[in-house]
């Protein structure tokens, strides 16, 4: 955990008496404002007193004026009087437990606002460095261990000191002497206990700041996953990773030590009192003690002072400690966030960060960009160019659209993105940053690019289920976001992966995206897709279809079927044809061109980017877009890509 302020090292590393003196005053005006509970909570523990004083009273008049004296009815009787005392236990507990929730429920309210304020504020003031992640731990793990642990510590405190008090009067009434052999040994393992307390909370504190320290690592990693995968930056942050669970086991480890320490000390104090009492009978018999005062003071140790003594140190040891530490975190002085580690190889090259995209348009004319529908091989196309390798077509580029006609230069771009900016988190490093493109109507364009990089986030931007973080993403010369889902629909059809096939008939699905589509146009989509087959066997257009029966292929088909009948001018292929062999994806890939509008694939295929118009090559640093040759020559990534299509080093053609 990185320190940049001595405040911070120290609430790391102090011993506790720093923490006390910063919650005292907290702790006072808490309970000052319930005095009155406290008041009815030490009532109902008065009669926690007069239980343990009548419990070992009564074993000890029972022995010497009854059993001893030939009176077995009175040492009958002092037996009941301490078995009701016994019993009129579980009525004071009651009560207890009811006044308890008056000091516990108002505790855990409050440190749940204190936490939600602490964590809104500064992202609500817009401030650096966003949101704070420890606040989850703080909300949900910290703050119920705060209110369990002061449940706890109240209840073992408030037995302790009154079933202490009701068995020290027990053993002074019985006898002073039973005093001088029990208190010694008491207090010298209550001491010992109390000397582990300040390193027990140093090693609590440590433990809980590694557990933060783990979980924030954790939501950044998952903020950045994208980034992660696309830089290469995974390894290093498992390694991360690694090292901050060890860092918690060590610190575990360290916290376990001192508990066995603590457990070393409970049993001198749980054991010594006992022995010391059987090795003084002697001396307290020649003093005058009688033997039912000896056993009533066994009974005192056995059945009050030492469990009570044992409750005590337990909870000091273990919810003590924590409750300090946790509301320390919780309410102290705000610690300074740590900032994440970078590593060398994780530093981005270039301004924009890390994992991100940046396309930067050498030139930016939009009529010279709207005017490339489907630039001619080697003659240079791209809107989307990477730092100073634009390659925009000059005034003759023009070709023809898919209907044969000469492309109209004033016409709208299909697609055009201006400094469009992608990020799926506040600290994430932007996925696509400050790209721009525009393709043009009637033109094929294929996105490739590894896994993670940004490919899917780009369909989804042009289709507009995202929303960018910056810049313009429009269609037809329409800003996509806050659009209406109908308009969208109108403007684009976007076919993912895992293609959506609804219970129904088969008519009904390809239709869905145009309810009046004729008899003929239907027939005309499942020629030029291939679908026949499918059709045949389930039984016609008209006949039933069941989701679940259908393969992954047969449910991309029909997917895409439906897109070739839908009227919109644009299609989004997300790698809508994953599960297509290589010669069904050509036919598909090469219908859906033949259609009148726009395409945009997602490759993952060597073919589909082939057969494209243009290529974009999403890498991470860049992007560089271009036909398939200029892509090869231009682009070290895309001929890597290439090679592993084809199974061998991409050849520069």
């Amino acid at each position: 955990m990185t320190r940049r302020a001595p405040s911070a090292d120290t609430r790391e590393t102090d011993d506790g008496s720093g923490a006390v003196r910063r919650l005292a005053p907290h702790a006072r005006r808490f309970l000052a404002r319930r005095s009155g509970v406290l008041v009815r909570l030490a009532l109902w523990s008065l009669a926690e007193t007069g239980q343990a004083f009548l419990v070992g009273h009564g074993v000890a008049r029972a022995v010497d004026q009854g059993f001893l004296a030939g009176d077995t009815r009175r040492g009958l009787l002092w037996l009941t009087v301490a078995l009701v005392a016994v019993l009129l236990g579980a009525p004071v507990i009651r009560g207890v437990f009811a006044e308890l929730a008056g000091l516990t429920e108002p505790l855990r309210d409050g440190l749940v606002r204190h936490a939600v304020d602490r964590s809104l504020g500064p992202a609500a003031a817009g401030g650096p460095g966003g949101t704070d992640r420890a606040a989850v731990s703080r909300l949900t793990n910290q703050v119920e261990i705060a209110r369990d642990s002061f449940a706890g510590l109240v209840l073992t405190l408030r037995s302790f000191v009154f079933t202490a008090a009701g068995a020290l009067l027990g053993l002074l009434s019985l006898h002073p002497s039973l005093l001088v052999v029990v208190l010694p040994p008491l207090s010298l393992g209550l001491g010992l206990f109390l000397v582990t307390l300040r390193p027990m909370a140093a090693a609590q504190r440590r433990a809980l700041a590694a557990d933060e320290a783990l979980g924030d690592h954790a939501a950044r990693s998952r903020a950045a996953l994208r980034d992660l995968t696309a830089c290469g930056t995974g390894p290093a942050a498992a390694r991360r990773g690694a090292q901050l669970i060890e860092d918690a086991a060590a610190a575990a480890r360290v916290l376990a030590g001192w508990a066995a320490v603590r457990t070393a000390a409970l049993g001198v104090a749980g054991h010594l009192p006992v022995l010391a009492l059987l090795l003084a009978v002697p001396w307290l018999r020649g003093r005058g003690v009688t033997a039912g005062a000896l056993l009533g003071a066994f009974t005192y140790l056995v059945q009050s002072l030492l469990p009570a003594l044992h409750t005590l140190m337990t909870a000091l040891g273990a919810a003590g400690s924590r409750l300090l530490v946790v509301l320390d975190r919780i309410i102290g002085p705000e610690r300074p966030e740590p900032r994440p580690e970078r590593t060398r190889a994780a530093e981005p090259e270039r301004a924009g960060g890390l994992g991100s995209v940046r396309a930067l348009a050498a030139t930016r004319t939009e009529p010279a960009l709207a005017a490339a529908p489907r630039p001619a091989p080697g003659a240079g196309g791209g809107a989307v160019t990477a730092r100073a390798t634009a390659a925009i077509p000059g005034p003759g580029g023009d070709a023809p659209d898919r209907g044969g006609r000469p492309a109209d230069r004033a016409r709208t771009a299909a697609v055009e993105l201006r400094s469009v900016t992608l990020s799926y988190g506040v600290r994430a490093e932007p996925v696509l940053d400050s790209l721009d493109l525009c393709v043009a109507p009637g033109e094929h364009l294929a996105v490739v690019g590894p896994s993670g990089i940004g490919k899917s986030t780009l369909t989804r931007l042009v289709a507009g289920t995202l929303v960018p973080s910056g810049g313009e993403v429009r269609v037809d010369g329409r800003e996509v976001t806050g659009r209406p889902p109908a308009e969208l629909a109108a403007l684009r059809v976007l076919v993912p992966q895992e293609a959506y096939v609804f219970s129904g008939t088969l008519s009904d699905n390809l239709t869905y995206l145009r309810p009046g589509a004729s008899r003929a146009d239907l027939d005309a989509a499942v020629d030029a897709l291939g679908l026949w087959p499918l059709v045949e066997r389930l039984g016609g257009l008209d006949a039933p279809v069941r989701p679940a029966e259908l393969s992954h292929g047969e449910r991309q088909l029909v997917a895409l079927t439906r897109a070739w009948v839908s009227p919109a001018p644009l299609l989004l292929l997300d790698e809508a044809t994953c599960h297509l062999d290589p010669a069904a994806e050509a036919r598909a890939e090469e219908a859906l061109a033949r259609r009148p509008g726009t395409l945009l694939v997602v490759a993952h295929r060597l073919s589909s980017a082939v057969r494209a118009d243009r290529v974009l090559v999403l890498d991470g640093t860049d992007a560089v877009c271009g036909t398939h040759d200029e892509v090869l020559d231009r682009s070290p990534l895309y001929r890597d890509l290439t090679g592993h299509w084809q199974g061998g080093p991409a050849r520069r053609r």
